[in-house]
């Protein structure tokens, strides 16, 4: 019984000293993570930069690992329809529907991307698509526009207004409230929505209570930003060459680039926006952009939210299911956006200054301690991946 009692401390003695030696080496290694070439990031920032950029998450998918991940409430049902476009093709959209019974709001939720094949799409973009419904409460009907460079502007800005008028004319249908209807995106999905506000104004098309930009592309010209000098090596998953290729392949016509539907930061009329949130992260070609885009709606008497999240890299909202930051991203364009379905905004103050809300940088305890859990497991995963 003693030598047991012995073989068991011992045991225990050699788990607790592996414990801490891997505990670390993980910390040794994630606080290696933190400087780039911009500058020092938080831990958790720190290490979903670096399995992305180190292909140790699932090629295309922003996603968290499995184990830290955690699943919507069950209130939404999904489910697809088809989406007639004006050139006479047909689109596949996913309405994601909630359970309750309506009539609900409606939100069109644009995906990111760069508008090219193969940079996104529904699926890499589901998590924030059915979140943001459940977190709403609203119908949200996500068109598949097509891209580039199979096709050129303006077939993906057609096919998201084309979207948009289809949900307005099938609210009934939905169990939805026509009154109450946004639009929302992310990256280039923010341009699109932006874009499609603007079309609906000038063609006088269906009214919108809000629209939710997240790090949208605000421009196609060739106008200097820091930003998009500072953050464009791609190390904050979006990079220069990324850009120009979108450039070239969506909208290769250099004519088109000062169209109000490529470049809403430049359209000489903004002025039947609906009120808008304007999302950015401090590690972000798009950054600056972004926040011109809310600066010049603000200027024109338009009620704007400007937050500015620190310590984040673009598609930070993608990671929400373990990066606190990405969570308050989403739900802050959730809140919004029941705010502006229900006509609860107020009305537009803009006696003082544009002001962007910055965001603290810095990480939870919570948010530091998963970064080391996921650094074990990022080893690990590395490990595998060099015997394999």
């Amino acid at each position: 019984m003693e030598m047991f009692s012995k073989s068991v401390k011992k045991g225990v003695a050699v788990f607790a000293l592996a414990a801490v030696t891997i505990s670390l080496i993980s910390i040794f290694f994630v606080q290696s993570w933190r400087y780039t070439e911009a500058g020092k990031v938080p831990p958790k920032t720190a290490v979903l930069l670096h399995a992305v950029n180190n292909r140790l998450l699932p090629e295309g998918k922003l996603e968290a690992p499995a184990f830290l991940a955690v699943k919507a409430p069950p209130t939404i049902e999904r489910h697809q329809v088809t989406v007639p476009t004006r050139d006479g093709e047909d689109i596949p959209a996913t309405v994601y529907q909630p359970i309750a019974a309506g009539p609900h709001p409606i939100i069109v939720y644009y995906h990111g991307g760069a508008f090219l094949e193969g940079y996104g799409d529904l699926d890499t973009h589901d998590n924030i698509i059915r979140s943001l419904a459940a977190r709403t409460g609203a119908i949200v009907v996500a068109p598949a526009y097509r891209l580039a460079p199979t096709y050129a502007f303006p077939t993906a800005v057609n096919d998201s207004y084309d979207a948009l008028t289809w949900a307005y004319e099938h609210a009934d249908v939905l169990d939805g409230d026509r009154d109450r209807l946004a639009v929302a995106g992310d990256s280039a999905g923010g341009n699109l929505a932006a874009a499609v506000a603007i079309m609906s104004g000038e063609e006088g098309g269906p009214a919108l209570s809000g629209q939710a930009l997240l790090y949208p592309l605000a421009t196609f010209e060739d106008t200097k930003f820091p930003s998009r000098d500072m953050y464009a090596s791609g190390f904050y998953f979006l990079s220069r060459a990324v850009m120009e290729m979108a450039q070239q392949s969506y909208a290769p016509n250099e004519a088109d680039w000062t169209s109000p539907y490529t470049s809403p930061l430049n359209a000489e009329d903004v002025s039947m926006m609906p009120s808008t949130l304007v999302i950015t992260g401090e590690f972000d070609p798009l950054r600056d952009e972004g926040e011109a885009l809310a600066k010049r709606l603000y200027n024109e008497g338009i009620y704007v939210q400007a937050q500015r999240f620190n310590g984040v890299m673009h598609g930070f909202i993608s990671f929400y299911e373990v990066m606190e930051r990405g969570d308050k991203g989403l739900q802050s364009a959730a809140a919004f956006l029941k705010e502006a379905l229900n006509k609860e905004l107020p009305e537009p103050q803009n006696s003082q200054p544009f002001a962007v809300e910055v965001i603290d940088g810095r990480d939870s305890w919570r948010d530091e301690a998963e970064a080391y859990v996921i650094g074990v497991y990022l080893l690990f995963k590395h490990m595998i991946q060099v015997f394999e």
